[in-house]
């Protein structure tokens, strides 16, 4: 499926293709709750990094999330590369090196209607922040860290590949 997305000011603007965009994934880590995700988590799409075009680059800004090493306590900065709008802030995708084929537009910055996934999947709950009850449907399923499957998987699953 072709994608197409936007900052809110539209300085910057992007198309790429997604064998997976079904947005399913809400994640509740720090990260995409505080860069992402207003309503306490994030939405991550899953698409082909070869074929995303973009408008506007010179208005890109790129955040790198420094990690900290939980038996040496070394600081370090992730490898995944989290894109947004420099004048208007708004998230775009993450792109991580380790992964070069993949590129994860937030559904946030999408402006083609989205399919309406069959059930979602809850990750990183063991960090939510205290305010947020998620709204779980029975179908649902509820990781406290990453899941057991990836978006391509959740995708192959229940028959969702384009």
């Amino acid at each position: 499926m072709r994608l197409e997305g936007s900052c809110h000011c539209k300085k910057v603007r992007f198309t790429l293709e997604s064998a997976h965009p079904y947005p399913f994934n809400l994640c509740y880590c720090s990260i995409c709750r505080k860069t992402a995700g207003s309503g306490g988590y994030g939405i991550n799409l899953g698409g082909d990094y070869a074929t995303l075009e973009i408008e506007g680059k010179e208005n890109l800004n790129v955040y790198q999330v420094k990690q900290v090493d939980l038996k040496s306590g070394e600081a370090a900065l992730s490898p995944a590369r989290r894109h947004f709008c420099g004048h208007c802030g708004s998230a775009l995708w993450v792109w991580d090196p380790r992964w070069p084929e993949l590129v994860h537009p937030f559904a946030s910055a999408i402006d083609t209607p989205l399919p309406e996934p069959p059930e979602r999947t809850h990750l990183m709950l063991g960090s939510k922040a205290s305010w947020v009850s998620p709204s779980v449907n029975p179908s649902d399923r509820q990781f406290d860290e990453y899941p057991d499957e990836s978006i391509a998987e959740w995708h192959q699953r229940l028959g969702l590949t384009s």
